[in-house]
């Protein structure tokens, strides 16, 4: 049973942290989020799009967090210099501009 129980809670964390960074990059992307419905009247200030991906990366931040303190891999998924930013856990410009992989 406890098999069971590793595996789905495993499972059930690499769904949340993949939802999160898909959060966090359509953030960068300013794209539309779950977060834009919760706050509809606050898209047209320009400041939102700054809070919007803040809130994104501390989702992304507590999940990675939860994840180690049960001695689960989240970094599946991951560039290894993106998971370095988020072991670094401070949201700067560099990891906006670099969080995607370059293209050679």
């Amino acid at each position: 049973m406890s098999i069971r129980i590793d595996q789905d809670i495993t499972n059930f964390f690499q769904d949340r942290i993949n939802k999160a960074k898909t959060s966090f990059e359509r953030t960068i992307d300013c794209k539309h989020t779950e977060f834009d419905d919760l706050y509809p009247y606050m898209s047209e200030h320009p400041q939102f799009f700054w809070y919007k991906r803040y809130v994104a990366w501390q989702e992304l931040l507590t999940l990675a967090g939860i994840a180690e303190d049960l001695g689960l891999d989240w970094t599946t998924g991951f560039t290894d210099k993106q998971v370095v930013f988020v072991k670094g856990k401070v949201l700067e410009a560099k990891v906006l501009d670099n969080w995607y992989p370059e293209e050679e």
